[in-house]
């Protein structure tokens, strides 16, 4: 049975830069690295209410028949319009355009500075669930 998301699992060909880029966005250095000392090939970040997990894996253990896209990973935000600007500023670029889906619903996406397509939403069902 599924319960839920457990992790969300990107990765970077530039570990350093990934790891830089994702403290900033989150605010905070990752809570676990491996390897412990040395270069980071794994770095995991925990957010959100929920304390949800995000890894950032060396694109050297990309699995081998992986190709770009297939899946979009969203995460909620409170203000979505305040949130792509501040991605924008870190150096994501746009993917898909703030979309108001619904009353009080609305989407985007972008791209992290290392090919990642990342999605975010802005729904009142989602906090409704969480307030």
């Amino acid at each position: 049975m599924f319960r839920g998301l457990a992790n969300l699992n990107l990765v970077a060909d530039d570990m350093a830069a990934g790891v830089e880029w994702y403290s900033a966005v989150f605010d905070s250095a990752p809570y676990f690295v491996r390897p412990e000392q040395g270069p980071a090939q794994y770095a995991e970040w925990r957010f959100g209410d929920d304390d949800d997990e995000f890894a950032l894996m060396d694109a050297r253990f990309r699995p081998s028949l992986a190709e770009p896209g297939g899946a979009l990973i969203s995460i909620h935000v409170d203000d979505i319009h305040a949130e792509v600007e501040r991605l924008l500023a870190l150096g994501a670029k746009p993917f898909d355009p703030i979309t108001q889906r619904g009353e009080g619903w609305w989407s985007a996406s972008f791209v992290d500075p290392f090919g990642n397509l990342v999605g975010l939403i802005q729904s009142p069902h989602w906090a409704s669930q969480h307030d």
